[in-house]
């Protein structure tokens, strides 16, 4: 008989218990490619009735709620950044032709845009107020998405643009601007035996110091680590990084194409590892990083007018619509329109915020199929199953401080125009709205899990391969089922030629709903047989291809 294990000298034994049944079904669905938190939906034929219930994958991109459907998006980006980082050839974007749905829902809407014009200008008839049309408008744009119309149209008066000078900081270097010539693919080069080289640029950009950091990424000085910057620097980083590759992209004069992301340092601020399609120069991407800015024109958060105990209230006969007042006084709080206009009339105000990359730039040259290309996209794509928190876990007593005091540092801090934290320093959010509270935005930005970074982890450039990652999903289903049909096996679902069919979620009380684990155990069943199919396939494909053709 085995002796109980302890943990260590002099511990309670511990007993080790049998695992759950739910969680070894869970186990094997992981094993097997199965996602663990199949979505119930309804399929019905419009034509027909016939109704058929189908379990669809939740489609999340993190490992901790759903590992297989967060490996299979990774491994998707994997093979988008692949496809078109090393392209020979410029990238053909072809838009299908309107069908005759889509041609009718737009002549609907040509329509219902006109009658609601006519109703703005000659005031409410028989046929609805400008409330309905506008109602009706939202609905036909939803119908036309539905249908299969990428892009919105513009229509109605367009929000005038703030600007402001254009001009150059002077703590910034001058950055030449070339013309962009309509071209994304990279320049070759000729080596020793005639052979051509089309290089790529792998390039890691990083944010300044906030002061000394250890090995593991917590201050030297927590007294004396700019915490405020670090946040700021977070909060506005993604707009960044915009202006870095719109300044890269006059500067070498072409349509640079790129995959970045965005993960954190160990240190908590976030960097960037970009895979760029052609080859520049170190030197000339050195000075396009330092002469990047992005200037936050927003009002200043120096002087906190209203905390905690007094804070504005909401009421609803203040303004147009409702807004925020002052407590004591009952005068109403300047609205964020008003505040911008504040910043442009005064010659001497400055943003609130300057964001520059620090002097650490990292930039290597990738050649196409070789083990780097491979590591690098390896690299891009490592984290993005996880959330930005995750990726470094705070292990010791230092680094849960560390959290703890960006945190501290985020939490009053504005994210955006809308963020409620404006009412602590005497503005109106844009839009506001009854509820507000400071220091509990519900921005992403604010999420703790995200560390003050609020923008995607996936940057790709529209001409990066041609294709939407949609569009790579696509082509994935048709090369497996390209194999099947080359083995005479069909995996496609019996469908009505004619029918139309729409979709809707299932309700957990629904009768046909079996419970999940239930349902997890068929999908298994399903997924070992369509990989037998696939594995069948694959190995009729290989023997047939080992066949020497007839002379």
């Amino acid at each position: 008989m085995t002796a109980p294990a302890e943990t260590a000298a002099g511990s309670v034994p511990v007993k080790v218990r049998p695992p759950l049944a739910r969680e070894v079904v869970k186990a094997v669905a992981i094993e097997h490619g199965v996602c663990i938190r199949p979505v119930p939906m309804r399929r019905v034929n419009l034509h027909t009735g016939e109704t058929e219930r189908v379990d669809v994958p939740c489609g999340h991109t993190l490992a901790s709620v759903c590992p297989t459907c967060a490996e299979r998006k990774r491994k998707l980006r994997a093979v988008q950044c692949a496809q078109g980082w090393h392209l020979d050839s410029e990238p053909v974007i072809e838009r299908a032709d309107p069908d005759a749905e889509q041609r009718y829902l737009m002549e609907l809407r040509a329509k219902a845009q006109a009658r609601r014009d006519r109703v703005e200008v000659h005031g409410p008839d028989d046929g609805g107020d400008l409330a309905w049309w506008d109602g009706l408008l939202g609905e036909l744009d939803r119908e036309i998405e539905k249908a299969g119309v990428a892009g919105t149209l513009k229509t109605g008066d367009q929000p005038a643009r703030r600007t402001r000078s254009t001009r150059r900081r002077q703590d910034a270097p001058d950055l030449p601007r070339r013309p962009v010539e309509n071209r994304t693919v990279g320049r070759t080069f000729l080596g020793r035996g005639g052979r051509t080289f089309r290089p790529s640029i792998f390039l890691t950009l990083t944010l300044d110091s906030y002061g000394k950091v250890k090995s593991d990424g917590t201050p030297v000085d927590p007294a004396t680590y700019d915490y405020r910057r670090a946040a700021r620097d977070a909060l506005h980083f993604s707009k960044l990084v915009d202006r870095f590759v719109q300044n890269l992209r006059r500067f070498v004069g072409f349509d640079v194409q790129y995959f970045a992301t965005v993960e954190p340092q160990r240190r908590l601020a976030p960097h960037l590892h970009m895979a760029i399609r052609g080859t520049i120069s170190r030197a000339e991407l050195r000075q396009v990083a330092a002469a990047t800015y992005h200037q936050v024109w927003w009002p200043s958060t120096d002087h906190v007018v209203y905390p905690n105990g007094r804070l504005p209230v909401w009421d609803a006969a203040a303004g147009e619509t409702g807004g925020y007042i002052d407590r004591d006084t009952g005068a109403v709080l300047p609205t964020w329109d008003e505040a911008l206009d504040a910043i442009g009339q005064d010659d001497a105000a400055e943003p609130l915020h300057v964001a520059r990359f620090g002097e650490q730039i990292h930039a290597e040259g990738v050649l196409a199929d070789t083990p780097d290309a491979r590591r690098c996209i390896g690299y891009l794509t490592k984290y993005l199953i996880k959330s930005v928190a995750d990726c470094h876990t705070a292990e010791t007593d230092a680094q849960r401080a560390h959290v703890e005091r960006l945190a501290d540092a985020l939490r009053y801090e504005p994210c955006s125009p809308t963020c409620a934290n404006w009412l602590r320093y005497g503005v109106q959010p844009k839009n506001p709205r009854p509820g507000l509270v400071p220091g509990f935005c519900k921005g992403k930005a604010h999420r703790r899990e995200h560390l003050g970074y609020g923008g995607r982890r996936v940057l790709v450039s529209r001409r990066w391969s041609g294709k939407t990652l949609a569009d790579h999903k696509a082509d994935r289903k048709a090369w497996v089922l390209a194999r099947l049909a080359e083995a005479g096996i069909s995996a496609t679902r019996t469908e009505d030629p004619t029918g139309v069919y729409a979709w809707e979620r299932a309700g957990p009380g629904d009768p046909d709903v079996r419970p999940l684990d239930e349902r997890l155990l068929h999908l298994i069943d399903e997924r070992i047989q369509r990989r037998a199919q696939l594995d069948q396939a694959t190995q009729t494909a290989t023997q047939l291809s080992a066949i020497p053709e007839a002379a």
